[in-house]
């Protein structure tokens, strides 16, 4: 399971990578033309503004698979050992909701409902555009199956006393 983890962990990052590097220099293009020549381009506006919208949600696919999320750490600290691991799990399974719910279903209905509008300048499909919520919604709710098999092996262990609620990937 690890090895799919960081398969998952690998792609992401060089997407996310490949799209901030793409955003840079579309974006610097852009400002060359709009100051330097005095002729703007939408095309890589909304090329910037789309891919942006990617990287951001492609990226907290990849936090969420390293339980990087943000917590009420006030609340969570209190817990420790088992029941650290059950406040994580039930941690967990409200993420796994949420990405089945919201954006792989939710996600999939508006990518089918715009798949027949196109964007104002790039002329590519909304549908496209919008495929990227049920596409994090998987990858987040494979992280979550992952995150929660590595809890179950944690609430086995007899070391699970000293669990405090670090990464399930350090663990």
């Amino acid at each position: 399971m690890q090895g799919l983890r960081k398969l998952l962990d690998k792609a992401l990052v060089c997407i996310n990578v490949f799209l901030f590097i793409e955003m840079t220099i579309v974006g610097t293009y852009q400002i060359t033309s709009r100051y330097f020549f005095n002729s703007p381009s939408t095309i890589s506006e909304e090329l910037v503004t789309y891919s942006f919208t990617w990287l951001s949600i492609l990226s907290a696919a990849y936090v969420f698979g390293k339980r990087g999320h943000l917590c009420m750490s006030f609340f969570v600290s209190k817990f420790s050992g088992k029941n650290r691991v059950y406040l994580d799990l039930f941690s967990e399974v409200l993420i796994l909701l949420t990405a089945v719910l919201l954006l792989i279903y939710g996600g999939y209905i508006m990518a089918i409902q715009n798949a027949t509008q196109d964007t104002a300048s790039l002329r590519i499909s909304m549908g496209l555009m919008y495929s990227v919520l049920p596409i994090s919604g998987f990858l987040m709710l494979v992280y979550n199956i992952l995150n929660i098999a590595d809890l179950f092996k944690i609430l086995k262990s007899p070391k699970v006393d000293q669990y405090v609620g670090n990464s399930v990937s350090e663990s």
